[in-house]
């Protein structure tokens, strides 16, 4: 069964929108388990454009499922996660201008610092992993040093139509299957919405999909909780792995 980790930073923009207190990311990820969710992911940024110190601390006191903190490689939010101690940490690219994660982290930039990250989050106890572009040299990459899992970068496929799409799907596989061989543990995600994530929830192992954007955005018309279960619903079709 795939999981489902379901991305609340979009309910924390809303917030930020207005700059109050609601609504609240807390609530958020409470409404988002009692939908099934299988973790809950926030991406703590330098900026603090939507997520903040105080969410993150609050969320892993009461978050029961998984707590995945999406994360930049800067020093402090690498202490922050050491200290706050998610269930997982994915690392992640991080520009100041961009609206949303561009792309994947390119492994063979700054291989030796993300390696020292990896090894301070591992020593923490946080499982580790990488969100890269589907290509098997970056998925090598994270297995030498050190990661646990990959989680790749959806956004090509998710944008593109068809033979464009099924070229993309394909990458996804062939770095699947990259993935497999190294013994990593395979996760994806990015764009990903109710029209197009069966055939990456079929992918051969694996093993957990981030989705944020999709979910809260019909979150708006039927509610979370609501929104996160015909998520769950459709993942549950996903018996028949593509090979």
């Amino acid at each position: 069964m795939v999981e489902l980790g379901v991305n609340i930073d979009h309910v924390a923009t809303l917030r930020q929108a207005r700059r109050t207190y609601e609504p609240d990311p807390i609530w958020a990820a409470a409404a988002a388990e009692l939908g099934g969710a299988d973790g809950i992911t926030v991406h703590l940024r330098e900026d603090r454009r939507h997520i903040n110190d105080r969410d993150v601390q609050l969320l892993r006191q009461t978050v029961q499922c998984k707590l995945n903190l999406e994360m930049s490689i800067a020093p402090e939010i690498v202490a922050i996660a050491a200290n706050l101690r998610p269930d997982q940490a994915t690392l992640v690219p991080e520009r100041r201008q961009e609206i949303t994660t561009e792309g994947g982290l390119d492994l063979a930039v700054n291989t030796d610092l993300i390696a020292g990250v990896v090894s301070t989050l591992r020593d923490a106890g946080v499982c580790v992993s990488a969100f890269i572009d589907p290509d098997e040299g970056q998925v090598d990459l994270a297995a030498r040093i050190g990661c646990q899992a990959v989680e790749l970068h959806t956004g090509d496929y998710a944008s593109a139509r068809g033979d464009d799409a099924q070229r993309a799907l394909q990458r996804l596989i062939g770095a699947g299957e990259a993935a497999r061989a190294r013994n990593l543990r395979l996760h994806a995600g990015h764009g990903l919405n109710y029209r197009n994530v069966l055939p990456v929830a079929q992918i051969q192992s694996m093993r957990e999909l981030n989705i944020g954007h999709a979910i809260v955005s019909r979150a708006i018309f039927v509610g979370l909780q609501e929104a996160v279960r015909q998520m769950k619903l459709l993942l549950e079709r996903a018996s028949d792995p593509i090979r």
